[in-house]
């Protein structure tokens, strides 16, 4: 019996007994984690990060477990973050904001219900609270009608309003300008993983405010990535992880950028101990890996990173690890996408289509559409173009059905439709309307290139690989030249990048630039594994020899 089973199993006997004490009880689950995991008792922990703010309350220990809670929730650690409110309502049952900051971690559980709830009862207390304090549970009302209704940019306004109103009778409070920084975010959803350029003016704020705040350096971090500007992000990033060592995603955040600026060993140091510190963790809490809505993000990111060094095997062990834990959110079962992806990549047609028809019966459409869309590459691969032909059909037909604007874990249309006309484009490039199928790819790897955010990018480099791989079996050389020069510029330190350039460049009979970039891509594949199938291509390219059907990789 697996740990998750074993604990809703317990619940179950347990709940008629807990409904006679909490009204709410009988609820098993907050979003999709287990009440009582949640309500664990936790100690006083280091290396969470600084963030302070006094609250009202007479206890040490509350005051203590509040400014854990807090920290924890500024690093999306949404299981400790409840716990540690929790444990400070132990201490001071009359704490309005750790019921505040519990309807916070519910927001991010993906439990509209339950934030609700929490806020109600940070309301119910607000008398006990001292001003600063009910200004801040009155905004998390207004916070919570907008999250309501997403798509009402009026009342989206109305909350960045409202936070501008609270500061400007809290001037000097950082956690204001976090949170309308936050409120900077496309919607009212935000919580620091979407900024741009406008959020970081806030975030900066906090900063002066607060020097050295492990949170603000966090946010920008993010801000920065979305806005193309590395060197910053990787400043901030670093500083995050060295504040919040103990919080396994700040390595993570550092990881991003130090793979953004070719430190690809760095990354993936980082991203192992990120690995190392969330099964760490899982063992000594006894808590399911699978609950975790990083760890399998983690795992993706890692998994590229060893991808990108030719480490496909390790890559492929590490999507597999992935991919067996159960998908509790709707991002993470999307991103089962990946090892389906991977195995197209490797030319190994039959075991991508098994993966992506496990996708097709996903809980969510954008995982169903992702599902018919990587079948349909595989079978076009498979000489199946018919039947290709039906998956781009289903595809569309499900694509109506996923939101243009989402809100936490959740996937957007827009996330959705290049992976659709992707497809599209191969069935035109194979079936003769070469133009059109040319016109709509070189359309994908504009939009595949403008979306922000560092996952974005690395999935945008493989996707253009891809797209190369494809223009060259189609002998479609104007494509494959076009593909190869958006994944030089994308990134010029993957060797997969000189390769497309290599292989265009040996079809038009400039061997010296073919032997060139065929040098780059062996240097920088140098510790790929021994048997990687383009590692042969490249000693033919190197040595200036014609392989006959130019689309050996």
């Amino acid at each position: 019996m697996t740990p998750l089973r074993a604990i809703l199993l317990t619940l179950a006997v347990a709940l008629p007994a807990l409904a006679q004490d909490d009204p709410h009880a009988a609820c098993a689950a907050v979003g999709w984690v287990p009440r009582e995991i949640l309500e664990r008792p936790v100690p006083p922990r280091q290396g969470f990060g600084n963030a302070r703010e006094a609250v009202s309350t007479t206890s040490a220990e509350a005051q203590a477990l509040y400014e854990q809670g807090l920290n924890y929730l500024h690093g999306y650690v949404w299981i400790e973050a409840a716990r540690s409110f929790r444990q400070a309502l132990r201490h001071d049952p009359e704490l309005a904001m750790a019921y505040l900051g519990l309807s916070r971690v519910y927001s991010g559980l993906d439990d509209p219900d339950g934030a609700r709830r929490m806020y109600e009862q940070a309301r119910a207390l607000a008398s006990r609270a001292s001003p600063r304090e009910q200004r801040r549970i009155t905004l998390r009302g207004k916070q919570l009608e907008a999250l309501a209704e997403l798509a009402n940019t009026e009342k989206h306004l109305d909350y960045k309003r409202a936070i501008d109103e609270a500061l400007a009778h809290d001037i000097t409070e950082p956690e204001l300008w976090l949170l309308r920084g936050n409120a900077e975010e496309p919607t009212a959803a935000g919580r620091g993983q979407r900024g741009g350029a406008a959020s970081t003016a806030f975030y900066l704020e906090a900063l002066r405010l607060s020097p050295d705040h492990a949170a603000a350096h966090h946010y920008l971090t993010h801000s920065y990535e979305t806005i193309g500007q590395i060197p910053l992000a990787l400043e901030h990033g670093e500083a995050y992880a060295r504040l919040a060592p103990a919080v396994p995603h700040s390595h993570h955040m550092w990881g991003h950028d130090l793979r953004r600026v070719g430190r690809i060993d760095d990354a993936i140091a980082a991203f192992r101990r990120t690995y190392e510190l969330e099964l760490a963790y899982y063992t000594r809490e006894d808590i399911p890996a699978g609950l975790d809505w990083h760890h399998v993000h983690n795992l993706d990111l890692l998994a590229t990173a060893h991808q990108y060094k030719g480490q496909v095997r390790q890559a492929e062990a590490l999507l597999r690890e992935a991919g067996a834990l159960p998908p509790v959110t709707e991002y993470l079962e999307f991103n089962q996408r990946a090892l389906s992806t991977f195995l197209l990549g490797r030319g190994r047609w039959a075991d991508a289509l098994a993966a992506a028809r496990a996708l097709v019966d996903g809980k969510w459409p954008p995982t169903r559409i992702l599902g018919h869309v990587l079948s349909g590459h595989a079978l076009l691969a498979l000489g199946r173009e018919a039947e290709a032909g039906v998956a781009l059909e289903a595809a569309e037909r499900e694509r109506a059905a996923v939101p243009g604007l989402v809100a936490g874990l959740s996937v957007s249309r827009g996330a959705v439709s290049p992976h659709v006309d992707t497809l599209r484009g191969e069935l035109l490039l194979r079936s003769g309307d070469a133009a059109e199928g040319r016109r709509l790819l070189m359309d994908v790897q504009r939009q595949l290139r403008a979306l922000p955010g560092p996952d974005a990018w690395t999935q945008a480099l493989f996707r253009l690989e891809a797209i190369a791989r494809l223009a060259r079996e189609a002998a479609d050389w104007d494509l494959a030249l076009y593909t190869a020069r958006q994944m030089l510029e994308h990134d010029p330190a993957y060797a997969g990048s000189h390769l497309a350039l290599a292989l265009v460049a040996r079809q038009q009979g400039d061997l010296e630039t073919a032997r060139r970039e065929a040098e780059l891509a062996r240097s920088l594949w140098r510790d790929a594994d021994p048997d990687l199938s383009e590692i042969a291509t490249l000693r033919e390219l190197a040595g200036g020899a014609a392989v006959a059907s130019g689309t050996l990789y």
